[in-house]
């Protein structure tokens, strides 16, 4: 049973196992659901691990932890992202990446409080209009999840090999501060 609220802190390199395990569990449970997200990684294991490293080194990752058990992970990234068109990149914007929740949280609305959270916290320290996030383009349950948030579609990456083709946003203006507590920010 959790320990509500989840410790939410900027990951270090040294948090770098704990990330790739919350990425390949939920890989496995995606696999579960019969979806191909994850299902081996992109565009390697090495490119992969690569990235999480860049991230971890440059502070655009969290995570969160349930008395020494990693519950969640998001990467919050104030850089345009060179999978969104140029027509988007006129307004600032913080792009999601990697946000995943561990099986045991599933179903709090622990993900979603998270998604506003990196709005809020984009809004207020880098001036961003919107949160974006590139989703898997052939899971279309993660595409209904993100409407559901209120993110509004926003086309797809040309298929180039880029399995994160689905666009979505929404604004950061009016974004809802996270109702219960389910995480503190440390």
């Amino acid at each position: 049973m959790p320990d509500w609220p989840i410790a939410l802190r900027h990951a270090t390199v040294q948090d770098m196992v704990a990330v790739i395990r919350l990425i390949e569990e939920a890989a496995k449970w995606l696999r579960d659901k019969g979806t191909d997200q994850w299902a081996k990684p992109w565009p390697s294991r090495a490119g992969r691990d690569s990235r999480v490293l860049a991230s971890l080194r440059q502070g655009k990752t969290w995570i969160g932890w349930d008395n020494g058990i990693p519950a969640v992970t998001i990467t919050a990234d104030p850089e345009d992202d060179p999978y969104w068109p140029q027509e988007f990149l006129r307004d600032r914007a913080v792009y999601v990446h990697r946000l995943v929740v561990g099986r045991p949280y599933k179903g709090a609305g622990l993900g979603a409080a998270l998604l506003d959270w990196a709005g809020n916290s984009g809004r207020r320290d880098y001036g961003a209009r919107w949160i974006r996030v590139s989703a898997w383009t052939t899971n279309l349950g993660l595409h209904a999840y993100y409407r559901r948030q209120g993110f509004s579609a926003c086309g797809f990456h040309p298929d180039d090999g880029y399995p994160s083709g689905a666009r979505f946003q929404k604004p950061t203006a009016g974004l809802r501060a996270p109702g219960k507590a389910l995480f503190t920010e440390r």
